[in-house]
């Protein structure tokens, strides 16, 4: 399923895009698995804005809004810095206790 996420105000083209719920501690929190791609352009742009690790999280098809942090993360490949590359980054977000908008 493809999604358009919106962290900390960053688009991101989402693909097989997945929201459950999870329990902590008695609480029913937003989780979100997907994956994006990432191109050596917008490499730093994504670096800096997943090392926040403090996001605001839209999934506006979803009527979604929370605020999460980072559950899982991976990319396919590791030279996005060499011009003309394209990753896969999946990530899954959790939202975060008590944080609920």
């Amino acid at each position: 399923m493809n999604r358009k996420v919106v962290v900390n105000g960053m688009e991101l083209a989402a693909y097989e895009y997945a929201h459950q719920y999870v329990d902590k501690s008695g609480k029913q929190l937003h989780e979100i698995k997907f994956k994006f791609p990432v191109t050596s352009e917008a490499y730093h742009d994504v670096a800096v804005l997943l090392y926040k690790d403090d996001f605001q999280v839209e999934v506006p098809e979803d009527n979604l809004v929370f605020n999460a942090s980072i559950k899982q993360y991976s990319t396919s490949i590791t030279n996005l810095y060499e011009e003309g590359q394209v990753g896969e980054y999946s990530l899954v977000l959790e939202e975060k206790t008590g944080a609920a908008m």
